[in-house]
Parts: structure tokens; C-alpha cells; sequence
């Protein structure tokens, strides 16, 4: 059922007010209310979000897709669990981002029963299908896949703090209840892994 609803979802306009612009919480407010379209118009919000967010943390598209689609199957079954005292944002994202992090202790424990000594690397290098037409495509392709792979060389705890805040744009205040730390840790981290990533790609500049 979930398929069929996210894959209609890019169909099926929401039929409500048109006058009105609703806002996340009123939007998850009528979901639990019974709105179905409700659902429909957060799955059409936050799918890409929520897939783009994933990839930075596995580092592979379709783990991304069955991810944020795990994530908006528990929206839909779990629905009430959210409370208004909370942005939606930070609910839906804190949902993803335990997902990823399973996902990566399991990728990790995998890796571990295959190789004699831990990798700290979690990167995966894969050949583009097809070769860009121009150069600044090529330096474009080659830049994105340097930083992918720098951030999956970050400390998980680092890794989620910068995804959330340099490739989300979530707040601090956002971050630290995601996290669960205190706002000024939220802050040590993302100076922390900034200056990892500068580090790492100090011949980009």
C-alpha cells in the first residue's frame, strides 16, 4: 500500500483549500485527523529530502530510496506518535537519521566478518554509467564524489551533526534535539568536522 501511495502521490494534487498554505504541523494535524491527502502532500515535501539526507550517510542510492521509504511507511503507521510540541521537520529527520545510523552499524558489522582489520573508510568507489559531455561536468562529478567521500570518513556522531546542518540547513536548535545533545556540543561537532573536511580537501581549493 505504501507504494502505491508514495508512487501516486506525484499524481494526486492536494484537494483542500487552495487559498491556503499549510504549514508541516497542520498538514501532520489533519493526517491524524483522517486526511489521507494530508499524507500525500508531506510524502510529496519530504521523499526527496528525506533520500537526499539518507545518501549522505550510506552512501548508496537504492539503500537511500528503501530508507526515506521505511521512514515515510513509520509517518504512516506511526503517526500519532508525533506531538505538536515538536517541529515535524526534527520528527520526520530524527526518524531517518536512526534508520541511517542502523543501517550503517549493520553496513559496518558486515564489512567487519570480511576484512582482517577495521576500514575507517566507508566509501564505496563506483565508475559513472556514462561519461560526462563536457569538463567542468567531469570536475563537477569528481568534486561532489571527493566530499561524499570525505563525510563518510567522518565519526558518525560528526557526520550527522554536518549532514544536518551544511546539506540540510536544519538549525542548530533543530540539530541538537535530532541528536539529543545540548546546543553547544551541537556546535563543538560541526566546527570539529568542518575542520576534518577542510583538512581532507585541502587541495580542492
Amino acid at each position: 500500500m505504501m507504494n502505491q501511495l508514495s508512487q501516486n502521490s506525484y499524481m494526486q494534487p492536494l484537494t483542500m483549500d487552495k487559498q491556503l498554505v499549510y504549514t508541516d504541523e497542520d498538514l501532520i494535524e489533519r493526517f491524524q485527523n483522517g486526511d489521507e491527502q494530508a499524507y500525500i502532500e508531506l510524502v510529496n515535501r519530504y521523499r526527496d529530502r528525506l533520500m537526499n539526507f539518507v545518501y549522505r550517510f550510506v552512501n548508496d542510492y537504492d539503500q537511500s530510496e528503501d530508507i526515506a521509504q521505511e521512514t515515510l511507511i513509520k509517518l504512516y503507521t506511526h503517526k500519532h506518535y508525533y506531538k505538536k510540541i515538536a517541529k515535524f521537520s526534527t520528527w520526520i529527520y530524527t526518524i531517518a537519521a536512526n534508520l541511517a545510523k542502523s543501517e550503517l552499524r549493520k553496513k559496518k558489522s558486515r564489512k567487519v566478518t570480511n576484512l582482517s582489520q577495521m576500514s575507517t573508510q566507508e566509501k564505496e568507489y563506483e565508475l559513472p554509467a556514462d561519461q560526462p559531455d563536457t569538463d567542468q561536468a567531469i570536475e563537477s562529478e569528481f568534486i561532489e564524489k571527493r566530499i561524499q567521500a570525505a563525510i563518510q570518513k567522518l565519526p558518525l556522531h560528526f557526520k550527522t551533526v554536518t549532514i544536518l546542518r551544511d546539506i540540510q540547513e536544519l538549525s542548530y536548535e533543530e540539530i541538537s534535539k535530532i541528536v539529543d545533545v545540548p546546543l553547544g556540543t551541537v556546535k563543538s561537532r560541526i566546527n570539529r568536522a568542518r575542520l576534518q573536511l577542510q583538512k581532507e580537501l585541502k587541495d580542492l581549493r
